[in-house]
């Protein structure tokens, strides 16, 4: 599934793998979740493939939401968005998987598309949130593992 994004748009995952393999799949996988969102953005629909390929029930909302909140705005996204300190939990069936980390926007702006403006701010609190998704086993293909729910804190105190 493709989910490549624009050179002006970076999103770096700066995690290990996890030595277990599911929890090593799901990560790689809400990853891919995050790169679906941000070319969700770029393409300017909710409905791209990938976003539907990476993303069930309550994550797919999730995605939906932020992507059309940056298509309402007239924005696209510009810059680095540094996610870290991954960890994972898998349950005791092995069906879900749940990965917490964090991510730093202090680099990654938004941009108005009609004046191609970026809209720069200020570093702060603000930049930092704290992601938990809870990654399941796709009911359709077996190496595939989708977001299902998302957690977010956002001015993440723990992630500065």
């Amino acid at each position: 599934m493709d989910v490549s994004l624009p050179a002006d748009m970076d999103l770096v995952f700066d995690w290990d793998k996890p030595k277990n393999g599911n929890e090593a799949a799901a990560t790689a996988d809400a990853a891919n979740f995050f790169r679906a969102i941000y070319r969700g953005v770029d393409k300017r629909t909710p409905k791209d493939p990938a976003v539907t390929t990476y993303a069930t029930g309550n994550g797919l909302s999730y995605a939906t939401t932020q992507i059309n909140a940056w298509i309402d705005g007239g924005w696209t996204a510009t810059g680095t968005l540094r996610h870290y300190d991954a960890t994972t939990r898998s349950t005791a069936n092995g069906n879900s998987v749940e990965v917490a980390f964090c991510a730093d926007s202090g680099k990654f702006y938004g941009e108005v598309i009609k004046t191609e403006k970026i809209l720069r701010t200020e570093p702060g609190i603000e930049d930092f949130d704290h992601y938990t998704l809870v990654m399941v086993k796709s009911s359709t293909d077996p190496d595939l593992w989708q977001a299902s729910k998302v957690f977010v804190e956002t001015k993440a105190t723990n992630c500065r």
